[in-house]
């Protein structure tokens, strides 16, 4: 008999609103996610005081969980504006607060009584003494370190309180920094890595330099191309969910906050079907997902994939820092009126191509669109403008938020 295990949650990413719905349709149990002030990555739109406002309340609407992020570094000229902005927190039903400072995480059960505090991979969490001492000092959760071994991760759950929940990276983006405290970042171009501003020097190019010949910079080679000597894989761990259940892991997190709401939507999804059929399948030790889910990660921008440090030492991407973007959206749908679709366009198809969907809770399926039709009714050969408003006949409504992809050399 298969032992009993306890279903992890699925925890997305969520930029902005546009990847917050996303996130929600497409399956997440809970989203992390940022104000305009002390998270992580600036690059997203992040969330105004309104908004997180509006984010909050369509996360309770959904019987979802909404955690917000407040793991900068602050130095002393932000610490004073922290409580307003933790009490706002507390106020709109934040339910969880993601802090890597100790200083932030006191503050946060001053201001924030109500939010359960989860300390932030930033923090290093290696070992089961320091989840014990987070535990003994209000945590309810830790973001386990990225760079440890599956056997690592089922020592600390072993040990540490079982009232204590572990939440671990799956699938993402990885620093070379792997637990995020890296300077390398603002030393070589003042831009704070710990203040969400990050230029990403582990994926430059470099070049070697002798010291009597510094007019003559030595490219690093392979064999071709460019050499990137701190570029790491993406970490992908779709295909180990049993291993990570086994390990205790309580919570299944996506990186990618800057990504787009077609990676959201789509890892989104491939996560909740592959743990919805695990469990269905009765958490066997030996499971194989069916061939499609497994292609699934490959069908978003991403760079090569690996399993970070969870079996072993991870190799770097040395090659290249390009993305690979074997497929594209194509376009989203907004509803279905009288037998047709109705469709926003993101990348331009054509009539008569064969299309992904992409819908939630769904196996991934084709279908054909024989006819596109513009705004006027008028029959068009394809739909070339960004955001334009089509119409293409099919047979069933799908949900509005599904998305139709195709190859991208297509």
């Amino acid at each position: 008999m298969a032992e009993l295990l306890q279903k992890p949650e699925i925890l997305a990413p969520a930029g902005d609103s546009e990847r917050l719905e996303a996130a929600l349709l497409y399956g997440a149990d809970a989203v992390y996610l940022s104000g305009t002030r002390f998270g992580m990555r600036r690059a997203p739109a992040n969330f105004t005081e309104d908004q997180l406002r509006a984010a909050a309340k369509a996360c309770r609407a959904a019987g979802k969980k909404m955690y917000v992020t407040c793991n900068v570094l602050p130095r002393n000229d932000e610490i004073e504006l922290l409580p307003p902005y933790l009490e706002l927190l507390d106020e709109i039903g934040t339910d969880a607060i993601i802090a890597a400072d100790p200083g932030v995480m006191a503050l946060a059960k001053r201001y924030a009584p109500h939010c359960e505090l989860h300390v932030s991979t930033q923090l290093g969490v290696v070992n089961y003494v320091t989840a014990q001492t987070l535990y003994d000092m209000g945590a309810s959760r830790v973001v386990l370190a990225r760079e440890l071994s599956i056997e690592e991760v089922a020592e600390i759950r072993a040990k540490a309180p079982r009232e204590l929940e572990l939440e671990a990276f799956v699938h993402g983006a990885m620093c070379m920094a792997y637990s995020g405290r890296c300077l390398l970042s603002t030393y070589l171009t003042g831009r704070d890595g710990n203040h969400g501003d990050c230029a990403q020097p582990c994926r430059w190019g470099y070049y070697m330099v002798e010291p009597t010949r510094p007019d003559q910079p030595i490219t690093v080679v392979e064999e071709a191309g460019e050499t990137h000597l701190l570029n790491a894989f993406d970490l992908c761990m779709l295909e180990h969910i049993p291993e990570l259940c086994r390990a205790g892991v309580s919570s299944f997190k996506i990186e990618g906050r800057a990504k787009a709401a077609f990676y959201v939507a789509g890892i989104t999804n491939a996560y909740r079907q592959a743990v919805d059929g695990y469990f269905a399948a009765g958490c066997p030790r030996v499971y194989e997902q069916p061939a499609w889910l497994r292609e699934e990660p490959g069908k978003v921008s991403h760079r090569p994939y690996g399993t970070g440090f969870y079996f072993g030492m991870p190799q770097q991407n040395l090659a290249t820092n390009s993305y690979i973007r074997e497929y594209q959206a194509t376009a989203v749908v907004l509803g279905y009126e009288n037998g047709e679709l109705i469709l926003s366009q993101r990348n331009r198809f054509f009539a008569g191509d064969t299309l992904e969907v992409l819908m939630p809770g769904e196996p991934m399926f084709t279908l054909v669109a024989e006819q596109v039709f513009n705004e006027e009714g008028e029959a068009i050969d394809c739909a070339p403008h960004p955001m334009m408003t089509v119409r293409v006949p099919y047979s069933r409504a799908l949900p509005r938020g599904t998305y139709l992809r195709r190859r991208a050399d297509n």
